[in-house]
């Protein structure tokens, strides 16, 4: 189900770490969206939900004409900072669903990380009514899983997290499976679209106990924490990256589903 309780508003809060912090996207994934669809100067797109730009610059590298939307005001500054250079950018501040967009415009309509929060029959509707025929819609996201390499770890920072569960909304995470790249994929032929193609890519990054703690503090349901619960949270995890070595692998899964509008 989409998250529709405002909770995407809370990356507005954490801007400046959310674009130190948060991953970029595999040229694997690139490669397979541009043997899919071939972007040039005379195309058009539209990022669904920019964030701080982390999948931005090779669709602007292609030369085609992107506009971004983005419902958080500050990370809008950030990106129309990070691409001024680029005069085949632009950025609109709003909410997708809310934002006008010319019907069978756009070659490309894709979305990273940021897709869940929109309501699916709201979402798929929009995105095939703005691109044309022969368009591509292109939806891909970073699924992190901590510590899996490190058992002591990974068990105490779920005991942790059960610790505070009851205080907040934040999870335990698990590990992403191909299974459910493949429902994703499977919404896209419900609106009519068709020659739908997934894939999943692997990636490891390290962090220091501080520095994982920074990344956490990028996550919605973490920034909605309440600042003293949150504060002893984040002080248990470092503490536990720290007895057990110092140092924590994130192992992320990111997908990529392709559909084409008939």
């Amino acid at each position: 189900m989409p998250k529709t309780n405002g909770a995407e508003w809370t990356f507005n809060a954490a801007a400046d770490a959310y674009d130190k912090f948060r991953p970029s996207y595999p040229d694997e994934l690139y490669k397979m969206i541009f043997d899919y669809i071939a972007l040039n100067e005379s195309c058009c797109a539209v990022e669904v939900g920019i964030g701080s730009g982390q999948a931005t610059l090779p669709i602007l590298n292609t030369g085609c004409n992107v506009t971004a939307v983005e419902c958080g005001d500050k990370l809008a500054k950030l990106c129309e900072k990070k691409f001024k250079e680029y005069p085949n950018f632009s950025v609109v501040t709003n909410k997708f669903e809310d934002t006008f967009f010319e019907n069978n415009k756009y070659d490309l309509v894709y979305s990273a990380t940021a897709f869940h929060w929109i309501d699916e029959n709201i979402g798929y509707k929009k995105v095939s009514s703005m691109l044309k025929s022969g368009g591509s819609f292109a939806r891909f996201a970073n699924h992190p899983y901590p510590a899996k390499d490190n058992t002591s770890l990974f068990e105490e920072i779920q005991n942790i997290y059960g610790e505070y569960y009851q205080n907040k909304k934040a999870k335990p995470q698990i590990e992403y499976t191909k299974e459910q790249a493949a429902q994703i994929a499977e919404i896209a032929e419900k609106y009519g679209f068709t020659d739908i193609k997934y894939a999943l890519f692997y990636r490891t990054r390290t962090f220091s106990a501080s520095e994982y703690c920074a990344l956490l503090g990028t996550y919605s349901d973490h920034i909605a924490i309440e600042e003293k619960i949150k504060n002893e949270f984040f002080s248990k995890i470092e503490s536990a990256i720290n007895y057990y070595g110092g140092t924590i692998n994130v192992y992320d899964t990111i997908d990529l589903q392709l559909a084409r509008k008939p």
